[in-house]
C-alpha cells in the first residue's frame, strides 16, 4: 500500500483502521492509548492483522454508510458478491448512558452468489513485544500473551472456528458475523445480535449527523471531517486526541516518528469554536470541561499537552522490536514534548476560556474560578513573554523569540481584557492594555523583516514561517493591512510547492523538512481568500481535497512529489482546518447570495 488508504471506525473509546482491502491494520484496546492488538502499519511481519483474503478475480472497493462511521468492504467477482460491514458499537442506552463496549463488529452480508474467503486472524497484543498465540474454545477463539505482560483478546464467529485460526476457505452460504472484544462476552452472541448493534450504531450516527449544520457548499466534506473529530474525541473525559495513531513518519525512511495519541491543549480552542459552530455544543462543552480540570492552580507550569484522561508524564520510549510503517523507524510510544516551554500555550487557554464566556452559559462558581485562572495567566505572560521558547512546531533543541509564541502572548492579554469587560471587572485595565500594547508594539518591530516584507518565524530571522498566517484570525492584523498582504505573498513565494505549504524552510533539529503540513495549505488558503483573492483560494482548496485518500481523510502531511498521504493519521487538526476553510467559502457564497437578494 503506497497511501494511508484505510478508514477509520470507532466509538469515541478506541479506534481501528482498516485497510482498502478491508485488513484491521491498527487499533488499541480498550482504549485509544492502549498498547495494540493489530500494528501491522508498524511492521508488516510482526505487528499483526485481521485480514479477509480472496483471489485475485475480485475486485474490493470500499465506502462509508453514508452520514455514519460504519465503514463498508464490498469483495465482487462479477457473480459472488459480499461485504464487510465493519464498525465499533455506538448506541444510547434507555437510562440514558452511551454503551461503548471494546468491540469491533465484523458484519459479513451475503449479496450474491457463493463468495468464498479465507481469514488471516493474526492478533500480536501488547504491541507485539512477545509471542501471542491463540486457542479455540467453545464459542470462541481466545489470544493470549503472558511472557512480559499479560493481555488477552476474544473472537467470536458464528463461521467455523477451526477453519478461523487455520485459514481455510470459507464458502458463504448467508450473512455472518466476527466480533472481536477486549472482555469476554456474558450474554451469548449471535448473528441477530450483531445485526442489532449494527442498526442501533447506525441511527447513532445518523441522528448525530442531523444536529450537524449543513453549508451551502462542501457540506459532504464537512460532514465527513466532522465525524472524524467526533471519533477522536475520547468520551469518558472529553479529550479530543490529536491523532488515532502513533510513529506514521512525516517522511518515508527518516525519523520524524511521534505518537499522537495523546490532547493537545493548541488544539483546544480551534475544536471548541469549529465543532460548536457546527451545532455539536455538547462535544465542545465536554472538551472545554477536560481544559478547564486539568489547568493547574495558580502559579503552576501549563503542560502543551495531556493524556486523553489528564495524565501529566507522557515518557517517551522506542519499541525497537517493531521495524516501523515502510520501515521508517523508530516507533515511539509516548511523547517527549509534554515538557517543552511554549509560551504561546497562554494564549491558546486564554482563547478557550474566552469563547466559554461568549458561547456558552458560565455558573457563578465556573466563572469565579475562570476568572482567577485568566488573572493568574496574565501574571505568568507578564513574567515570560519576553523569553524564548520552542515554538509552535516544537523544536527540541534551540529556543528563540518565536513570531507566533509573542503573538499568543498578545492574544493572552487581549482575551484577558475582554473577558474582565463581559463580567464587569475591568480594575486591571490599565495596566493590562499597558502590557498589550508593549507585546503589540514589539511584535510589529522585531517580527517584521523590511527586506523581506514580512513577518518572519522568529526576531532577526529571515526565515518565513506559515504559522504567521494566523496573525489575521487571531485579531492581530486586519486581513487587507498592507503587512498582512505582503506576508501572505512572499509566504506563497518562499514556502508554496505546487500548491502545498512547508511550515518553514529553514533547518530544524532532523534538517530541512521535506513533506507538506497539511494544516499549512489551509491556513494559506485561508489566507487568500481573506485578501480577496478567492478564486485562486478556491482552486487551491479544490485541489488539495483532491489530495485526501479514497475516503476523504487526511493525515498530517503530504508529499510534494507523489501526493501520498504522510504522518499519523487521521489527523484532527487537518479535519478541523479543512472544516474551517470550507466554511469560510460557503458563508461567502451566502452572503454574495443575500446581498444580490437585497438588491433585486
Amino acid at each position: 500500500m503506497d497511501n494511508l488508504d484505510y478508514g477509520i471506525i470507532g466509538n469515541c473509546k478506541s479506534a481501528a483502521l482498516i485497510s482498502k482491502q478491508g485488513a484491521i491494520d491498527w487499533c488499541c484496546l480498550p482504549n485509544f492509548d492502549s498498547s495494540s492488538v493489530f500494528a501491522k502499519i508498524l511492521d508488516e511481519k510482526k505487528g499483526g492483522s485481521f485480514e479477509i483474503l480472496v483471489s485475485k478475480e475480485y475486485t474490493i472497493s470500499q465506502k462509508y454508510i453514508a452520514k455514519t462511521n460504519i465503514l463498508v468492504t464490498e469483495f465482487n467477482n462479477g457473480n459472488d458478491v459480499f461485504e464487510s460491514i465493519d464498525f465499533m458499537p455506538r448506541y444510547q442506552n434507555e437510562d440514558g448512558t452511551y454503551h461503548t463496549p471494546a468491540d469491533i463488529v465484523r458484519y459479513i452480508k451475503l449479496i450474491s452468489g457463493k463468495p468464498s474467503f479465507r481469514v488471516k486472524y493474526n492478533p500480536k497484543l501488547e504491541y507485539a513485544k512477545e509471542e501471542t498465540y491463540s486457542k479455540k474454545s467453545d464459542d470462541y477463539i481466545k489470544s493470549i500473551t503472558d511472557k512480559d505482560k499479560y493481555d488477552t483478546l476474544y473472537l467470536y464467529s458464528d463461521l467455523d472456528l477451526e477453519s478461523i485460526l487455520s485459514s481455510e476457505e470459507i464458502v458463504l452460504s448467508g450473512n455472518a458475523y466476527f466480533l472481536i472484544s477486549y472482555h469476554e462476552k456474558i450474554l451469548k452472541q449471535s448473528l441477530e445480535l450483531c445485526y442489532l448493534k449494527l442498526q442501533r450504531t447506525r441511527v447513532y450516527w445518523m441522528n448525530w449527523s442531523e444536529k450537524t449544520t449543513s453549508y451551502t457548499i462542501y457540506n459532504d466534506q464537512i460532514l465527513r471531517s466532522a465525524l472524524v473529530l467526533k471519533l477522536l474525541s475520547y468520551e469518558k473525559s472529553g479529550a479530543v486526541l490529536a491523532a488515532a495513531t502513533t510513529s506514521l513518519p512525516e517522511t518515508i525512511g527518516e525519523v520524524r516518528n511521534w505518537d499522537y495519541r495523546f490532547c493537545w491543549i493548541r488544539d483546544a480552542s480551534m475544536v471548541i469554536k469549529v465543532i460548536s459552530d457546527l451545532g455539536h455544543k455538547r462535544v465542545a462543552q465536554r472538551f472545554l470541561q477536560f481544559i478547564i480540570d486539568i489547568i493547574p492552580d495558580k502559579d503552576e507550569k501549563i503542560q502543551i499537552m495531556y493524556g486523553i484522561n489528564g495524565e501529566k508524564d507522557l515518557t517517551e520510549k522506542t519499541l525497537d522490536h517493531l521495524s516501523g510503517y515502510k520501515n521508517s523507524s523508530p516507533v515511539r510510544i509516548g511523547n517527549a514534548a509534554f515538557h517543552q516551554k511554549q509560551n504561546d500555550i497562554y494564549g491558546i487557554l486564554m482563547n478557550v476560556i474566552y469563547q466559554q464566556f461568549v458561547k456558552f452559559d458560565c455558573a457563578v462558581d465556573d466563572s469565579e474560578s475562570l476568572w482567577t485562572i485568566s488573572k493568574s495567566i496574565v501574571h505568568i505572560v507578564n513574567v515570560n513573554w519576553e523569553k524564548p521558547d520552542k515554538g509552535i512546531w516544537e523544536f527540541r533543541t534551540e529556543e528563540r523569540h518565536f513570531t507566533f509564541s509573542k503573538l499568543l502572548c498578545w492574544v493572552a492579554v487581549d482575551r484577558a481584557i475582554k473577558i474582565g469587560e463581559l463580567i464587569g471587572k475591568t480594575k486591571n485595565n490599565a495596566r493590562w492594555i499597558e502590557l498589550r500594547d508593549r507585546i503589540y508594539n514589539d511584535i510589529y518591530k522585531n517580527a517584521w523583516n523590511e527586506e523581506v516584507q514580512a513577518y518572519t518565524q522568529s526576531y532577526g530571522s529571515s526565515d518565513l514561517d506559515a504559522s504567521t498566517l494566523l496573525m489575521e484570525s487571531y485579531g492581530f492584523i486586519e486581513p487587507m493591512d498592507s503587512r498582512f498582504i505582503s506576508t501572505v505573498k512572499a509566504t506563497e513565494k518562499e514556502l508554496c510547492n505546487g500548491g502545498l505549504l512547508y511550515r518553514y524552510k529553514n533547518k530544524d533539529d532532523f534538517g530541512l523538512p521535506s513533506s507538506s503540513f497539511t494544516i499549512c495549505s489551509f491556513w494559506f488558503i485561508n489566507s487568500l481568500n481573506k485578501i480577496g483573492e478567492k478564486e485562486k483560494a478556491k482552486v487551491m482548496f479544490d485541489q488539495l481535497l483532491s489530495y485526501s485518500n479514497h475516503l476523504g481523510l487526511f493525515s498530517e502531511d503530504i508529499d510534494f512529489k507523489s501526493k501520498r498521504l504522510l504522518g499519523n493519521f487521521p489527523q484532527a487538526y487537518s479535519h478541523l482546518a479543512l472544516i474551517e476553510t470550507a466554511v469560510n467559502f460557503s458563508e461567502g457564497i451566502t452572503k454574495e447570495k443575500e446581498l444580490i437578494e437585497t438588491i433585486l
